[in-house]
């Protein structure tokens, strides 16, 4: 791990953290929208989760960041390092998102924009229930972007088990709203 990263339950941070930031107040969709263009125009592979992506399915409940998988290979980090620094080139954390973390035993990087308005979670796997590959997705056409999204029934999938009280809830509200049965 490089210096100036800090560490926080086996979760890499990089960022404005270190310049003594707390938690966003809110989020900006044109900077997300700016992110996802800069996705697409370096051929990124990433699916989105979590509530950001329940957003693209029409449920949408308050957040503070954008989680996604992107697949696990160097050559794909490095778009992604590419890709961010398109949006934030002024921010030399990025260089903080590693290759040896994201492949390593921990691959997962928060990374906070210089900006404030938001986070990304960048996951390459969680454990060895999911992982980008393993992760049903669909392509959608937002405001002259494709968006790599994961379905309503992968996010059931991501969300039905876990312990926090809020994924639990995001499960029932996909579940009722697309019909989801409980199959594994």
């Amino acid at each position: 791990m490089q210096v100036g990263t800090v560490c926080l339950s086996g979760q890499s941070v990089a960022g404005s953290l270190a310049r003594d930031r707390c938690y966003p107040t809110c989020v900006d969709r044109d900077e997300i929208n700016r992110v996802l263009k800069a996705f697409q125009d370096v051929g990124l592979d990433y699916v989105l989760i979590g509530a950001t992506a329940m957003g693209f399915h029409g449920i949408v409940r308050a957040t503070e960041d954008v989680d996604l998988f992107v697949k696990a290979t160097p050559e794909n980090i490095d778009r992604l390092r590419t890709a961010l620094r398109r949006v934030y080139p002024d921010d030399p954390h990025i260089d903080q998102i590693s290759t040896e973390d994201l492949l390593g035993e921990y691959p997962a990087v928060r990374y906070f924009p210089p900006t404030g308005d938001l986070y990304f979670d960048i996951l390459t796997r969680l454990g060895e229930f999911a992982d980008f590959d393993s992760v049903e997705s669909q392509k959608r056409h937002v405001d002259g972007i494709d968006v790599h999204v994961a379905t309503p029934r992968a996010l059931y999938i991501l969300k039905r088990d876990t312990v926090r009280a809020k994924d639990r809830d995001d499960a029932a509200m996909l579940r009722q709203r697309f019909n989801l049965d409980d199959e594994r």
